[in-house]
């Protein structure tokens, strides 16, 4: 049923299309053979709103990776520089919340750690919706971010970092090799507002994959034992990236997908200060107005690397 639909997510749009394009031919011959200016207005609305969807229809054509259609889960860290890195990686939290609600998915904010001033030590973030995981893909990296700092008391232009890293959420028809005997579970309290239920009981669960050493954790609900639930699927999902990239790694002898949290290579910057431009370093991608960025507005940097690198890995 799950390929019916896929497949029905492909053949619907296009047969939409050549119905509305076969229209539009008829509507220009009758306007060729008989002029009328209100035709001739409705022709070039249609002409403008065609280019559109068949632009999205070009660019669904390139989410053809095996996990591109389905759900994200989208983890933030700060790098190194305490209370202006944290902030930093709340502003992207913020940023890509406000991408999904743009397009109309759900977002579940499944673990957050707040930083002890300001902002986020890390987050870990369900994004569903149809191919969530094939726009985000574009995402998986290293942000910079220049400004001058509100937590500088001599306002000096501050550089910070943040890593982004993207898994597909994959289901249970997956193949992982997952062992109870392999996971660690610690529960704790859960952080941030919660009321009574906060102090009094350790709901949240963080699992540790002992041969590999992947950690997740979730304190999203009450019960630890729904909060353990999500917690596997989150691992399974981790584990099950990880395998991708060592497979991608063997067949074509090149770097994993997921960027190293070292800093080193960052995929775009974003400037408040001096000036106002966000620079997406893969595409050559640049816009000036940073705020409508920061408010969610990525499609353009999404749009121009997968019409560059398809639906290759990020």
């Amino acid at each position: 049923m799950q390929e019916i639909k896929v497949l029905k997510g492909w053949v619907a749009p296009w047969e939409t299309l050549h119905q509305r394009l076969d229209g539009a031919v008829e509507m220009a011959e009758l306007v060729e053979a008989e002029p009328d200016s209100s035709l001739e207005a409705e022709l070039g609305r249609e002409a403008d709103e065609l280019a559109s969807k068949l632009a999205e229809f070009e660019l669904q054509a390139m989410l053809q990776g095996p996990d591109d259609g389905r759900d994200a889960l989208l983890t933030i860290h700060p790098g190194a520089g305490g209370t202006e890195s944290q902030d930093w990686a709340e502003m992207l939290m913020r940023m890509y919340v406000r991408w999904a609600e743009r397009h109309g998915f759900d977002v579940a904010i499944l673990d957050l750690l707040p930083g002890e001033e300001a902002g986020i030590k890390s987050v870990s973030i369900q994004i569903k919706g149809e191919y969530a995981y094939g726009y985000l893909k574009a995402e998986k990296g290293v942000h910079r971010l220049v400004r001058i700092s509100p937590y500088d008391s001599q306002a000096r232009r501050h550089t910070s970092f943040a890593s982004v890293f993207v898994y597909p959420d994959i289901d249970d028809t997956i193949e992982i090799d997952l062992r109870e005997e392999d996971i660690r579970m610690d529960v704790f309290r859960a952080s941030g507002a919660g009321g009574q239920h906060v102090n009094k009981t350790s709901s949240a669960v963080r699992l540790t994959h002992e041969p590999t050493g992947v950690v997740v954790s979730c304190q999203q609900e009450r019960s630890q034992g729904k909060n353990r639930a999500t917690a596997m699927k989150m691992l399974r999902a981790a584990l099950y990236q990880r395998k991708l990239e060592e497979q991608e790694v063997a067949r074509a002898a090149v770097e994993a997908t997921k960027t190293d949290n070292s800093f080193g290579s960052q995929i775009r910057s974003y400037v408040f200060q001096p000036y106002t431009m966000v620079n997406d370093h893969r595409t050559e991608v640049k816009v000036g107005d940073v705020q409508r960025v920061m408010d969610g507005d990525l499609d353009q940097f999404i749009q121009a690397y997968l019409k560059r690198f398809g639906g290759k890995a990020a």
